[in-house]
């Protein structure tokens, strides 16, 4: 019998976990991926994905494995701040930087994004900047931070990879959960699943009857520009993130990566471009690539998805297909043609189809596009240039809000829910926070359960 099962071995389950080995309370994670050695993917080489539990979703550290950005905000990256409060959100981003820094990401430095001059000029300009002290770990540091945060778990709490979850009951005061490895029993069991394990998660949600809420669904378009046109409001931020509204509906940058470039994004089935910084390739580019999102919400998570293939499956044409224009050819309601672009002075840094964006995505997110592009404009002083590419179209999928109290706990005694499959963190940083955030609680729990047993 295990006082705590957590299902999932992403970010929220690591810290989580962590928080509680310095209890006496026994632990089990189950994951349906690997250990983060064997974590590999086709995609990773140039190849194709053949795998059949894919290692870039799933596994030990999940998308944690990826770049390893950590925002430490609570303006963005999700709403933790309105279920725990904000000073709490703060303390526990502290705790989870500290812990990173005791594991090797003291090697690089923290740097933070505010500047109160821009940020006035932004204001100035109908733009709001959106500020944020940042850990950028990379993605070759980070799977050292978690390969040894793995070391320590790994003698402490039981740890079993490539489960296969087939039933999960309560009968009393107990879950009992039926894999593929046999039998399990725990007190308490917490969802830990991410956003790659969403449809998973829908399905024990609704054996278990715990209800869920809407869906947000973020679509946008990514740019490619040139890298120098903001310079000027770069150089002492790195990162600029800024937000825009329009008909009361506020869209935000999201991944800026100066000198980086384009790449494909495999997710939920469809094929969508994103920014890979430089950090990432030994060679910078003179680019600089950014997605402007637009939310979206939905009463399911079937609606949101059905909208998403729709828009994003019908570019890629049951293929990796994603269509690129420039700037100049949009705002003159023309198509860019491969000879255009041989002549653009913006090379691609990624191989697209030329074409016509307003042929393949909703209206309403080109004319948001383009608005933000001219209050952009006044912002850094300077005419974008018409050579700037557009890629169609980008998305960030969100798992559906469940409904929890403020320590995560669903409906169901016993049973919890954190990190980004919660609905409630979008970010690494406050997944992160929220698995600490539980861990203090079932500590706290368990102290309360042993002076009352005395």
């Amino acid at each position: 019998m295990y006082d705590i099962t957590i299902i999932g071995s992403g970010v929220s389950s690591i810290f989580l976990a962590y928080t509680l080995v310095q209890t006496n309370q026994k632990v089990l994670i189950l994951e349906k991926g690997k250990s983060l050695e064997e974590r590999t993917c086709g995609l990773d080489r140039g190849e194709t994905c053949n795998c059949e539990v894919c290692g870039k979703f799933y596994g030990f550290a999940g998308l944690g494995k990826s770049e390893g950005k950590f925002n430490y905000s609570c303006d963005f990256g999700g709403e933790l701040a309105q279920k725990v409060g904000k000073e709490k959100l703060i303390q526990l981003m502290d705790e989870v930087d500290e812990l990173l820094c005791l594991f090797g990401a003291d090697s690089l430095q923290k740097y933070s994004t505010v500047n109160e001059k821009l940020a006035k000029k932004a204001q100035d300009c109908n733009l709001q900047m959106l500020t944020t002290e940042v850990r950028h770990l990379g993605t070759q540091l980070s799977t050292e931070i978690f390969q040894r945060l793995y070391t320590i778990l790994a003698s402490k709490v039981d740890i079993r990879f490539e489960v296969d979850i087939q039933n999960l009951r309560k009968e009393m005061n107990t879950f009992t959960i039926h894999t593929n490895l046999g039998k399990f029993e725990s007190k308490n069991v917490v969802f830990a699943t991410g956003r790659s394990g969403t449809d998973w998660l829908k399905e024990q949600c609704t054996n278990l009857d715990v209800k869920q809420g809407k869906t947000r669904l973020d679509l946008g378009i990514r740019v490619e520009m040139k890298e120098q046109q903001l310079r000027s409001i770069l150089e002492d931020t790195f990162e600029t993130k800024l937000a825009f509204e329009y008909d009361d509906v506020i869209s935000t940058t999201y991944c800026m990566n100066p000198k980086g470039r384009i790449v494909r994004k495999f997710q939920e089935g469809l094929v969508m471009p994103d920014g890979q910084n430089f950090k990432e390739k030994e060679t910078r580019t003179t680019n600089l690539n950014f997605t402007l999102f637009t939310p979206n919400y939905f009463p399911s998570l079937k609606e949101a998805n059905l909208y998403a293939s729709k828009i994003i499956g019908n570019i890629n044409n049951d293929s990796d297909r994603i269509v690129v224009q420039r700037l100049g050819d949009l705002l003159g309601g023309e198509p860019t043609t491969e000879v255009k672009m041989e002549e653009n002075s913006i090379k691609p840094t990624l191989s697209a189809d030329c074409g016509d964006l307003t042929k393949e995505v909703p209206l309403f997110y080109l004319t948001i596009l383009q608005g933000f592009l001219n209050q952009l404009e006044e912002f850094i002083g300077e005419t974008i240039d018409k050579d700037t590419l557009l890629y169609g179209i980008d998305g960030k999928f969100y798992s559906p809000i469940i409904e929890t109290d403020l320590n995560f706990q669903t409906s169901l005694d016993g049973l919890f829910v954190i990190g980004d499959a919660s609905g409630v963190t979008h970010s690494l940083s406050q997944a992160a926070a929220s698995g600490i955030y539980l861990g203090e609680f079932l500590a706290n729990k368990e102290q309360s359960e042993l002076e009352v047993t005395k």
